[in-house]
């Protein structure tokens, strides 16, 4: 898949879910269901409550994205 089309923003951890899944709060106000990218999972970066981070989102699903990025 294309990188093109994803929309990418940035947000703040709300919940810790298991499996490495997190709720993020978009700047927007919005709430997403978000899983950590493959680097960050490789190299066991794990996510904590608060952190910023960086989302990737398809335009087809605006309710699931993909953290690309701890900043």
């Amino acid at each position: 898949m294309s990188k093109d089309g994803l929309l990418e923003m940035e947000g703040k951890i709300l919940q810790v879910l298991p499996n490495q899944i997190c709720k993020v709060e978009l700047e927007n106000g919005h709430t997403i269901t978000c899983y950590t990218g493959g680097r960050l999972r490789k190299n066991k970066i794990r996510m904590i409550l608060g952190d910023k981070v960086r989302v990737e989102m398809t335009p087809y699903d605006l309710t699931k994205g993909r953290i690309t990025f701890r900043l």
